[in-house]
């Protein structure tokens, strides 16, 4: 059944599964910190002890017992702040590894990963490319995705080559009407890349896409896996639009659009629909996770409504607060990593 309480708050109101992530999250953080300051009282603790260990007890004259079997250089154990590693993590040519800045190795990394990183496309538009023969290693056609690809390799999609960006930037876009939601235009169109070009130097695109007169909520970024997961219909991932009629919503067409109609490609019901305003019900609040084409507004065409405004308030948990109509904000590193485990046990349950 449709609901009728204020928009605010249908906007505002955060699923269940969501906070229990957030709550899972918060305390997984909690217990890392308490871990890294129990680690650095016993790292200074150690550090006292190993100035004092020359010293015997009575602190006169006698020097530490040297080792009787020394390891030799290989057998050390690798080191991270002072405190050797009695299990060193071994680290192989195949191990991608990101650090603390969000930098990436490239070293044996899959081949539409690779692509993705070059902020061409995302992994698995790149994972088609690369099926579809357009992708050269080192002059050689290469068709299977997964082919394991290093620093050294000269990769090329068509003419162009690409070098993968060690720097991820995630960007939040409060797109106006009258740009289109595309990396190029051969039309010489305005794109939302025109929006943010003094942002970055690195080379972004955005995440799924936004009808030239659809305003709103855009995420755009170089990291083709974040890119990969929030597109795939499996994570199931929210957008909540606000609509605007031609004429009031009547409530047998509220209950027919929420209760799901059949459209020429197939079922559709939104999770949530709600008239935006009690006093103008032409205005209205629309929750869905399908990501078929123009699909808000093909539901009110089909029951014969002209949409003539669409502005989409929120995607992925991300909302246009306090970011103006054509303006622009980098992503906050909490935002990012609620983005990265976003839906993450439920995916997992439905495999």
């Amino acid at each position: 059944m449709p609901r009728t309480d204020n928009f605010q708050k249908f906007v505002k109101q955060k699923k269940a599964g969501t906070v229990k992530e957030e709550v899972r999250q918060q305390k997984k953080k909690e217990k890392k910190e308490k871990a890294a300051a129990i680690e650095a009282h016993f790292e200074r603790k150690r550090a006292e002890r190993a100035q004092r260990q020359p010293l015997t007890s009575s602190g006169i004259g006698k020097t530490a017992r040297p080792n009787k079997y020394p390891k030799s250089e290989a057998e050390q154990p690798v080191a991270r702040t002072g405190k050797p590693n009695k299990y060193p993590k071994k680290i192989t040519a195949e191990t991608d590894v990101k650090s603390s800045t969000g930098r990436v190795s490239t070293e044996q990394m899959p081949l539409n990963k690779y692509i993705a990183h070059g902020g061409l496309c995302s992994r698995r538009d790149a994972a088609q490319l690369v099926k579809d023969g357009k992708v050269t290693v080192n002059g050689t056609v290469v068709t299977e995705p997964g082919t394991k690809i290093s620093e050294n390799d000269v990769v090329k999609v068509g003419a162009k080559k690409v070098t993968p960006s060690n720097n991820l930037v995630y960007i939040l876009l409060n797109k106006p009407k009258d740009f289109i939601t595309t990396s190029e235009d051969p039309q010489g169109r305005k794109t939302v890349l025109d929006l943010v070009r003094t942002a970055t130097d690195e080379r972004v695109y955005p995440v799924g896409r936004l009808d030239r007169n659809t305003s709103g909520v855009l995420l755009l970024t170089n990291d083709g896996e974040l890119a990969q997961k929030l597109s795939h219909p499996s994570h199931e991932v929210k957008k909540v639009y606000e609509v605007k009629l031609d004429r009031a919503l009547t409530k047998s067409d509220m209950d027919t659009i929420a209760s799901g109609i059949t459209l020429e490609d197939g079922f559709v019901a939104p999770d949530v629909i709600a008239y935006a305003d009690a006093k103008d019900k032409s205005v209205i609040g629309v929750e869905i996770h399908s990501g078929r084409n123009r699909i808000v507004r093909r539901m009110f065409e089909h029951l014969k409504y002209d949409v003539k405004g669409l502005d989409r308030v929120m995607f992925a948990g991300l909302t246009k607060k306090d970011v103006q109509r054509g303006r622009w904000r980098f992503l906050k590193d909490k935002e990012i990593r609620l983005l990265k485990f976003m839906n993450q046990s439920f995916v997992k349950a439905k495999d």
